[in-house]
């Protein structure tokens, strides 16, 4: 009788048994979560930062390519089209004693670069030439709240004139010798954290007047 006692009591029921298997049950439930969530989250960090790197070589691109900005093969003058979220010039970007027409503009999310090179004689510039990359994704100037321009174009007189600048869209062909880059980059807008923000600002080298 008391030999039968012992084994009940250093053995599980079926009760235990069941609770046991419930818990581990649970607690691996929560591990995976965990596990899962740290890696969509490390995933989404990875992505952001990527995203964010992306842009920063495309705005030292830009930078670099608008402050040669020059007078076209066909004799045109430097700047074609200044827009806040489309800005459209000459200059060498490649280096090898040609004048390219370049476009920078926003489709959707994508911030992309327009290329065409010079052709025929005299020199013209053909649409169906124009070749075209992506500078960056994810960015979200557009649909930030309030809106953001990508170019903000100012004359040589700022930072001294706060009064004209920036720049009306009418005078920007004419007047613009500073311009200000700004690009918002956010892989996911939906979740934490907020956008984040690149700029920097060039100088037009061919057009400015205080030598």
């Amino acid at each position: 009788m008391s030999s039968k006692k012992i084994c009940q009591a250093n053995g599980l029921t079926l009760i235990e048994t069941i609770v046991a298997v419930a818990i581990f049950a649970v607690a691996m439930s929560l591990m995976s979560i965990m596990i899962i969530s740290g890696y969509n989250s490390y995933g989404y960090i990875f992505q952001q930062s990527s995203a964010i790197n992306e842009a920063r070589q495309g705005i030292e691109v830009m930078v670099q390519e608008i402050r040669q900005a020059r007078a076209g093969e066909d004799g045109s003058y430097p700047l074609v089209q200044a827009d806040d979220y489309q800005f459209i010039f000459f200059s060498d970007v490649d280096r090898d004693d040609q004048v390219e027409k370049v476009r920078y503009f926003l489709s959707g999310s994508d911030l992309k670069k327009g290329l065409i090179k010079p052709s025929g004689d005299p020199p013209q510039y053909l649409s169906a030439d124009e070749t075209i990359t992506t500078l960056s994704k994810y960015v979200r100037n557009s649909s930030s709240i309030p809106a953001l321009p990508i170019f903000t174009y100012f004359n040589g007189s700022w930072p001294g004139d706060t009064i004209n600048n920036p720049l009306p869209t009418l005078t920007r062909l004419t007047e613009t010798k500073l311009m200000h880059v700004d690009l918002m980059i956010n892989v996911d807008p939906d979740r934490a954290p907020d956008n984040y923000e690149l700029q920097s600002d060039t100088q037009i080298r061919n057009l400015k007047t205080n030598l």
